[in-house]
């Protein structure tokens, strides 16, 4: 099988993504429509998330339908609602006897300081991602969760950069596959985890060539935070971040198992986002096992967060001026 480097590599996920790009705020919704094993870890601060009780490894239902990653803040939410009425149409759901219920854990990101805060990805928006979804190498930059995601935020807007959605996958060996896919909406710098260099966040302000790498051009998140000016804002700093993601693999596993490789995967997060889970985050990671091929689980969880840390970095790489903020392409002209 020739892989794609997307989530989509795995088999039985889809991915189908809609947004608004005069609003700039979008939906990405991942399909399992035969049942996917879930698991998630919930490390940032400030997360919005829905449906997320029921993957703790205590609880009955074992498998989901879908998951949504959306814009909006909580009114994203809303978006689940039409995944669900998607695939009560297609009869995919929880059998309870009396109706087949849609299992559509979702979380959020905060987007409304980009775009227009009035629009918001709905109902509406929810069940044409879902509508859309094909085991096509999704779209990357700025579309779907990523279509209003921004980077760099300590300061505001002002200082701030463009950011979006990315993916990657990967076989590890024996016919396991996994996928990663993520909207990267965070407050700290997006770095290369192989050289710590940033590649996109905090800008320092100051102009002339615009490149990666050359000096002066970004402030540093962490640097800020220890000087003076920086202890004193971070308590009024914006709340409007949050990294949103998901791992898929065809690899065998149980609920439990699903959370261990979503909380591996965070550490995927933290190579490549600097500094990650602050308090003014709500990053939110899902894992999803939608095969039977054997696995060790510490294997996959150890890949799971290097294609967390690929997918983060295509998210910036991919994205596209928008909103008054400068994107990766835009700052790398000769």
């Amino acid at each position: 099988m020739k892989l794609k480097n997307a989530i989509t590599d795995v088999s039985g996920i889809e991915v189908g993504q809609a947004q608004d790009d005069k609003a700039l705020t979008g939906c990405t919704v991942i399909l399992c429509r035969k049942g996917a094993v879930g698991g998630v870890d919930v490390r940032g601060g400030a997360p919005g998330t829905r449906e997320t009780d029921l993957l703790n490894p205590i609880n009955l239902v074992e498998k989901v339908h879908a998951l949504v990653l959306a814009g909006g803040s909580a009114f994203g939410l809303d978006a689940a609602t039409g995944v669900m009425r998607y695939l009560e149409e297609k009869k995919i759901g929880f059998n309870t006897g009396a109706a087949k219920v849609p299992i559509v854990p979702s979380a959020i990101l905060y987007d409304l300081n980009i775009g227009r805060a009035n629009v918001r990805p709905d109902s509406a928006m929810g069940y044409r991602a879902a509508a859309s979804a094909s085991i096509d190498a999704p779209a990357e930059g700025n579309v779907g969760a990523g279509t209003g995601a921004s980077i760099g935020k300590m300061f505001g807007a002002g200082l701030s950069m463009k950011a979006g959605a990315g993916t990657a996958g990967m076989e590890i060996g024996g016919g396991v596959v996994l996928g990663a896919l993520v909207a990267v909406n965070a407050f700290g710098d997006v770095v290369d985890p192989q050289t710590g260099e940033i590649l996109a966040g905090l800008r320092s302000g100051k102009v002339g060539p615009l490149r990666v790498g050359r000096k002066g051009y970004f402030a540093d998140t962490l640097t800020m935070m220890k000087g003076a000016i920086g202890r004193g804002i971070l308590g009024f700093a914006t709340r409007a971040n949050t990294v949103i993601g998901v791992v898929a693999t065809n690899a065998k596993l149980n609920k439990a198992q699903a959370t261990k490789v979503a909380q591996m995967a965070q550490d995927g997060v933290a190579r490549a986002i600097r500094p990650a889970h602050t308090m003014l985050d709500g990053d939110v990671i899902f894992a999803l096992s939608t095969g039977a091929v054997k696995a060790d689980v510490s294997t996959v969880g150890a890949f799971a967060a290097e294609l967390m840390a690929q997918a983060i970095v295509r998210a910036v790489k991919m994205a596209a001026p928008a909103g008054g903020l400068p994107g990766f392409l835009s700052i790398n002209q000769k």
